[in-house]
């Protein structure tokens, strides 16, 4: 079976549903479900899931060489994401991501989006 391509990109912010919420905020696992533009989409089946810790911008260059390896795979302060590639309720598959980043001082919690639907 070949790799899904992706057929959109919207990287549009959504509010996930759990059965069980995580017991790491920041550290989450796959959702049970997503509200996207007004819509609710169950998700059926969770087909892969990875992370990805990079630092970008000026986070990239503010860490000591052996901290940094360090924080390559498992993540630092802010910084990270977990994807996850689901098939929903409708036969749809998407990417949806948690990303850890704080949006402000006054909101410290990351944001869930919507990064692409596949085919």
């Amino acid at each position: 079976m070949s790799e899904p391509t992706p057929i959109h990109f919207f990287d549009d912010p959504i509010e996930v549903l759990f059965d069980v919420p995580p017991v790491r905020e920041k550290a989450p696992h796959c959702p049970n479900g997503f509200i996207w533009s007004g819509k609710t989409y169950r998700v059926s089946a969770s087909l892969s899931e990875w992370t990805d810790f990079t630092r970008r911008g000026r986070m990239a260059k503010n860490m000591r060489p052996a901290h940094a390896m360090s924080a390559a795979t498992r993540g630092s302060l802010n910084v990270g994401r977990y994807y996850f590639r689901v098939r929903v309720d409708t036969g749809q598959i998407f990417d949806i991501y948690y990303d850890r980043a704080m949006k402000s001082v006054d909101d410290r919690k990351g944001e869930w989006l919507l990064y692409r639907e596949l085919a």
